[in-house]
């Protein structure tokens, strides 16, 4: 969020259920925990309200704690890899935010795929590409490339829902697709006809 929670809507926060993090609370508050990225509303009736994986970090956060900025779609952005990213001040916090924001997105599979199933991308995956195979890739303890190491990077392609993920050499170029065949993803290597880089060409599985 932009800004802090009023104290109204931190009540709903810290009120949510433990577990599925549905939340209950006046249509305004409702209404401003989905415009910060906190809560996003069910797209099948009765349209309850639950915490995003932001929420979800928020709500856990020790009293007192300052509150991180959300990226606006509310949900973890993970590392996508590049020469220019930076490096998070501390892996041990980085850990638990990515296994939160991926604890968090199994939680999203379940109540907006039509059928609960986590072992399939939803929606929100389907529209955030790049973020939900980075994210997959990053939670299962790959490490993206900086400007002091190698690693995965995780780039948008002309084809729609498709993304293409670099990787240092064959072995890691294999883990990456086992990793993404895991959570969801369909995986092939292919060769860019120009560069004759090679590199995995990864899209969400429907079934």
């Amino acid at each position: 969020m932009s800004r802090e929670p009023t104290a109204a809507q931190r009540r709903v926060i810290d009120a949510a259920d433990p577990v599925t993090g549905r939340l209950r609370g006046t249509e305004a508050q409702l209404t401003a925990l989905v415009r910060g990225g906190l809560a996003f509303r069910h797209p099948r009736p009765p349209h309850d309200h639950f915490l995003t994986p932001a929420g979800r970090r928020l709500r856990e956060a020790p009293a007192g704690a300052p509150e991180r900025p959300a990226p606006s779609t509310g949900v973890f952005a993970a590392r996508v890899g590049g020469a220019g990213e930076e490096v998070p001040p501390s892996a041990a916090v980085r850990l638990r935010e990515v296994r939160g924001a991926w604890q968090g997105l199994l939680e999203l599979r379940r109540m907006t795929n039509p059928d609960g199933a986590v072992d399939r991308p939803c929606a929100w995956e389907r529209g955030h590409l790049v973020r939900a195979a980075a994210l997959a890739l990053e939670a299962a303890g790959h490490h993206p490339r900086t400007a002091g190491a190698d690693g995965y990077r995780v780039r948008a392609t002309p084809q729609p829902e498709a993304v293409a993920v670099y990787a240092p050499d064959a072995a890691a170029r294999s883990a990456c697709a086992a990793t993404l065949e895991r959570a969801g993803w369909q995986a092939g290597e292919y060769t860019e006809p120009r560069t004759r880089v090679r590199y995995l060409l990864a899209s969400p599985r429907r079934a």
